[in-house]
């Protein structure tokens, strides 16, 4: 069997792993413990995130003709790519937060919704939000005038607040209808 009959399936994974992927980020795992990566393989699976090492030429072969082609200066050395379908800051966030503890993990690069990164940009993705995050935050602050308009209401009611509320228009007008000026008779 020649040598590009073995590589081809491994370059057909690499391909049908990013075809569908929100992004997919470039690491430098060199320097790794066993533990360390252990961990990081752990927390990043835990996250729905595929992990793999891949040789670069691989890697070239199989962005050829996508957004991911962009990739290419980066791959230099040891490398691993973080791939995610489904939420496109995953990645990004697990990394870098994994990276302050294990500081021989570098980000290089990624491509994030079709756009390339290098390593500051993915530094400020990994500080967004997830979406169910935002999403919460976006509930949240619909949520807040609602109950805060409700817990109002509720203290007035408490306080018999309602009953003063409604006597107070009442003798509001009965001033003002005895004020009212006199017709005179001839």
């Amino acid at each position: 069997m020649a040598k590009i009959e073995l590589k081809q399936p491994v370059i057909q994974e690499i391909a049908d792993n990013v075809k569908d992927a929100q992004s997919v980020v470039v690491v430098d795992y060199c320097g790794l413990t066993v533990e360390q990566d252990t961990q990081l393989r752990r927390e990043l699976r835990a996250a729905g995130i595929t992990y793999k090492v891949y040789k670069n030429t691989m890697m070239r072969r199989a962005f050829e003709g996508t957004d991911f082609a962009a990739l290419d200066q980066v791959l230099e050395g040891p490398n691993a790519i973080a791939i995610s379908k489904d939420d496109a800051t995953a990645p990004a966030r697990v990394l870098a937060k994994f990276a302050k503890t294990a500081e021989a993990l570098e980000i290089k690069a990624g491509i994030v919704e079709g756009g390339f990164y290098d390593a500051a940009g993915m530094k400020a993705i990994s500080a967004v939000p997830s979406r169910e995050e935002l999403i919460g935050k976006l509930l949240g602050s619909i949520q807040s005038p609602i109950a805060n308009f409700a817990r109002v209401i509720s203290q007035i009611a408490e306080q018999g607040g309602a009953a003063n509320c409604a006597a107070a228009p009442a003798a509001e007008e009965a001033p003002a209808a005895e004020e009212a000026p006199a017709t005179e008779s001839n």
